[in-house]
């Protein structure tokens, strides 16, 4: 089997960052010969760290633009699903945003970002936020609001294309009963249209009425939230 599964709220517990469940899921998963595949809007640097410290094999990183992997001399190699041109505008945006608005609050990681950037929106009030997004629309750059950041980007880009590209490519035989997702915010709506096997966590619960497409399998109960909800439920499939 192969596991996809959202980062922030799904294997992170909310307000804690990483937890003994975190390292568990991973470990039951490698130690049962299965493979998870993190599918994250955080950035290839965090790919890197994934890869570096941990059994995994591949991630899909800044919500789809771009795939990292370990190939056959274990060394990490970075995919961009975008081109060139496309990569070229954002720098070129990410310029003209910092010159309208100069304390826009540009996420720590945006060194390491390639196909996308960052803002903490929960460091600007609410109006600065909608200012922001008015002038990315005015510039006809792309981005969406997560629950921890608002991602903005050039290009097609979404989990959903991410994870289609990967599995055309390096998992080309892996079936539907094979592949399962877990998830926890309106940002995996795609992937649980994309996949039989969907799986929410508990804390997806107060989200739900937002999604027109929901997971097959929502989880319930504190013990079901974020990353205990995933080991849970792992360990009942291996």
């Amino acid at each position: 089997m192969i596991f996809f599964s959202d980062f922030d709220g799904t294997l992170t517990q909310e307000g804690s960052g990483l937890t003994r469940d975190f390292f568990e899921i991973i470990d039951h998963i490698h130690k049962h010969g299965h493979e998870l595949v993190i599918v994250s809007g955080r950035s290839l640097s965090w790919g890197h760290f994934f890869l570096t410290h941990f059994p995994l094999k591949a991630c899909i990183m800044e919500g789809g633009g771009v795939i990292c992997y370990k190939d056959e001399r274990d060394e990490i190699v970075e995919e961009p699903l975008v081109s060139v041109e496309e990569l070229d505008r954002l720098r070129h945006f990410t310029t003209k945003l910092k010159h309208h608005y100069p304390h826009v609050p540009l996420s720590a990681d945006s060194f390491g970002r390639l196909s996308d950037r960052a803002i903490e929106f929960h460091l600007m009030d609410e109006q600065w936020v909608e200012d922001v997004m008015a002038f990315m629309k005015q510039e006809n750059i792309h981005f969406s609001k997560s629950n921890v950041h608002i991602n903005f980007w050039c290009g097609k880009i979404s989990k959903y294309l991410g994870v289609v590209h990967f599995l055309h490519k390096y998992r080309p035989k892996v079936t539907q009963n094979d592949a399962w997702f877990f998830g926890d915010a309106p940002n995996d709506e795609s992937m649980f249209e994309l996949f039989h096997n969907s799986v929410g966590v508990s804390n997806i619960e107060k989200c739900l009425h937002r999604l027109n497409h929901k997971p097959r399998i929502i989880l319930e109960g504190e013990e079901n939230a974020g990353p205990k909800g995933v080991l849970n439920y792992v360990k009942k499939l291996c």
